[in-house]
């Protein structure tokens, strides 16, 4: 899916590891490359994705989100459980243009509603979350998915 100007929201592919090691590792996370090849994997023969934001670049945004069942709704839910931009390309709309492709992945895969983990110490996430049309909800954020006309 195309964006903007050259960016592009896509699935995250094995050749994307080294760049999301980086970016991970600009979050705290260090996980390198080769332990990231089978997890992506997994993602995308699972019931769930990995899309990730790219310029010109390495990956300067990623979101993984997974689906399933419970036995209170009828369809599907959706949770995103990791959503990061790069430090230098913060405040450029890129975790919005994630979330909503995450919807959108979320949508095709059935689910009705899409969940928005909220990590301890995110400050700016409930305003963020707010503005996205999510509702505080456990530990996280909820909102509905609606098919787009």
């Amino acid at each position: 899916m195309k964006s903007r100007h050259g960016l592009e929201i896509r699935a995250a592919t094995g050749a994307d590891a080294p760049g999301l090691g980086l970016l991970l590792a600009a979050a705290g996370v260090a996980l390198p490359a080769a332990a990231l090849l089978p997890r992506l994997e997994a993602l995308r023969q699972g019931a769930g994705t990995a899309l990730v934001a790219v310029e010109w670049g390495p990956p300067s945004g990623l979101v993984t989100l997974h689906w399933h069942r419970t036995l209170l709704e009828d369809r599907p839910v959706a949770r995103i459980d990791l959503l990061l931009v790069g430090p230098e390309d913060r405040r450029r709309g890129l975790g919005r243009l994630l979330v909503e492709a995450a919807a959108q992945a979320a949508r095709n895969a059935g689910c009705a509603m899409l969940e928005l983990a909220a990590p301890s110490g995110e400050a700016s996430l409930p305003g963020f979350a707010h503005a996205l049309g999510f509702a505080p909800a456990g530990p996280g954020f909820v909102r509905a998915l609606r098919k787009r006309r």
